[in-house]
């Protein structure tokens, strides 16, 4: 196991499907109530988890706009998947075009041949 992955401790092995990796990208994400400021700590092929004091609902869509450089960022549509009162929520993404799909693979990778501090 690459040192960036996670290992989800709760029930001994990780629970989901793909590999995720330990992150700290701050981002903007949107909802009902308008946009806000939040923190990835960790993403994966299925979705993310994002720091923020923000109270959501399980099951709400969200807008999340991952900064991808130069000024620029990419926007994914998520759904929460697992709220955590003043600590943050898991999002699953929803709804991705191939375009996303690619670039978030690329993404990815590059966690996956970054090295480690």
């Amino acid at each position: 196991m690459n040192s960036r992955e996670i290992r989800d401790r709760r029930r001994g092995g990780d629970r989901r499907s793909s590999k995720r990796y330990s992150v700290n990208i701050d981002l903007e994400w949107e909802n009902h109530s308008g946009r806000h400021r939040g923190t990835i700590s960790d993403i994966s092929e299925n979705g993310c988890f994002i720091l923020s004091g923000v109270e959501v609902e399980n099951g709400e869509r969200i807008s999340l706009f991952l900064p991808i450089g130069d000024g620029m960022e990419i926007q994914f549509s998520g759904e929460i998947a697992n709220y955590t009162f003043e600590i943050g929520f898991a999002v699953r993404f929803i709804e991705l075009t191939p375009a996303q799909s690619q670039i978030l693979r690329g993404f990815l990778e590059g966690e996956e041949n970054r090295p480690v501090d």
